[in-house]
């Protein structure tokens, strides 16, 4: 009798959504306005769909622990890997730090009080170094953290879309009317709340898909189902981010939801319970309850995506592309020296934020400058992923290849460039903006910032260089 295989296609796309759902990615998304639908569309079929492929190809065909950073390595060589080593690795205590602080402005608005800079610090320190503790454990053993925060993700963005829905039926009302076709096409302008700059957070939410090819080998025909499970996890995961988007765009202008302060998510629950018609006393029980399922999923989301990070991590400095202090394990196995570090480094980052709005009110926007640095060291690591993808297919073509993308020698290399020249679009529009002299003045934080990551990026990349000589 032959064996069944452990995942199907539906286990594949509900894994597909799990790993790239999370609830931070609401607000910038929804601040693009009506034009995100189109957004969504075209990215979709440019962008999620092929790189989907291409990353099923390469984990397939490449299978190891090293993922992105060895299909880099036998491209382009150690160099390059370093370079997204880094990318793919500072990326995430810049996520813990961001989350960390979007915590403590949920619980600011969810309970209507101020508090105390050092008290907001206290908070956001014990965030970081909760979640530093579970990265220490295997997944197995969070597991359950995990699933109920996937539950709890699924419920309050289906919830927010579809009260935002609901009011607009019963109202016939929105701070963000469709009043033509015009409204919902794209914004190709440099216009920093709904254009260009914005397109890098959309592709921020499709990251992750890159897992879905080490599924093949669990699977009857991946083939059949890899694609498959790409398509309708990746229309699934738009419906799960546009259905509360709109219900934020109802319920505030995007002006409002552009300043990315994880406070308009009790504005906006305020907003759509008062139109239900609940009471002033329900209403405030029900935002505390739905503030503590928010601030639940940032602890789920650290818990879910640690072990890869921290993994990769590790087996780029026993490769002598990351620092060696990344590389011991406990006895299960689990890289917690990498964990720790990145407790310390989101501490700081926080600690930093604190000093930082002594001298500079703007700065006190912390949030929306940590996620974007976040975002955007994040995009910047896979950019060599899909010229790495041309390299191998031409440097290894007699390899067996378990999942192939499909299509002539012209569609594969457009299937390549095109989400390539995509993302590297939306890394410079995320960091530049409109190229105005002001847009560089109130951004200088965040500019600073990605030097500051480059600069550290290629000191390691020289050291690396150095010692293969």
């Amino acid at each position: 009798m032959k064996n069944k295989k452990k995942f199907r296609l539906v286990d594949a796309i509900l894994g597909t959504v799990c790993l790239t759902l999370v609830c931070e990615s609401v607000m910038p998304t929804a601040a693009i306005g009506n034009s995100q639908y189109a957004w969504w569309l075209i990215l979709l079929i440019g962008f999620c769909l092929p790189y989907g492929m291409i990353t099923a190809e390469l984990g397939t065909t490449y299978p190891s622990e090293g993922g992105m950073y060895d299909w880099v390595k036998r491209a382009f060589g150690p160099k390059w890997a370093g370079r997204v080593a880094w990318n793919y690795w500072v990326n995430f205590p810049l996520w813990i730090s961001s989350l960390a602080v979007a915590v403590t402005d949920i619980i600011v608005g969810m309970f209507d009080i101020e508090l105390n800079i050092w008290v907001i610090l206290l908070l956001q320190l014990a965030y970081i170094w909760l979640v530093t503790f579970l990265s220490t454990k295997r997944i197995g053993e969070s597991k359950y953290i995990v699933n109920l925060g996937t539950f709890f993700k699924v419920f309050l963005l289906l919830g927010i879309g579809l009260l935002g829905i609901y009011t607009y039926i019963k109202t016939g009302e929105s701070a963000n009317p469709i009043t033509s076709i015009k409204d919902l096409l794209p914004d190709l302008s440099l216009n920093i709340d709904t254009g260009l700059p914005f397109l890098s957070i959309i592709l921020f939410n499709f990251m992750g898909f890159e897992v879905v090819g080490t599924w093949a080998n669990d699977m009857d025909e991946p083939k059949k189902q890899i694609p498959k499970a790409l398509i309708f996890g990746g229309l699934l995961m738009a419906i799960f981010y546009i259905l509360p988007a709109t219900g934020f765009n109802i319920a505030l202008s995007p002006e409002v939801v552009a300043e990315l302060d994880p406070e308009n998510v009790v504005e906006v629950l305020s907003n759509l319970f008062t139109t239900v018609g609940l009471s002033a006393g329900a209403s405030n029980a029900l935002i505390i309850v739905a503030g503590c399922m928010f601030i639940y999923t940032f602890i789920a989301n650290i818990a879910s995506w640690s072990f890869g990070v921290n993994e990769v991590a590790k087996y780029a400095a026993e490769d002598g592309s990351m620092p060696k202090m990344f590389t011991p394990v406990n006895e299960e196995g689990v890289p917690y020296k990498s964990a720790i570090i990145n407790g310390v480094v989101a501490s700081l980052i926080c600690i930093g934020g604190v000093v930082a709005s002594f001298i500079s009110e703007d700065f006190e926007a912390s949030f929306s400058l940590f996620f974007q640095l976040s975002w955007i060291t994040l995009l910047v690591g896979y950019i060599p992923m899909f010229l790495a993808f041309l390299k191998l297919r031409k440097q290894d073509k007699n390899i067996e290849r378990p999942y192939k993308v499909p299509g002539s020698d012209v569609m594969i290399k457009v299937a390549a460039i095109v989400p390539f020249v995509i993302l590297v679009l939306g890394v410079i529009f995320t960091i530049f903006g409109d190229f105005s002299k002001e847009y560089f003045q109130d951004n200088i934080p965040l500019i600073l910032g990605v030097v500051v990551s480059f600069v550290i990026e290629e000191i390691l990349v020289a050291r690396i260089k150095t010692k293969k000589k």
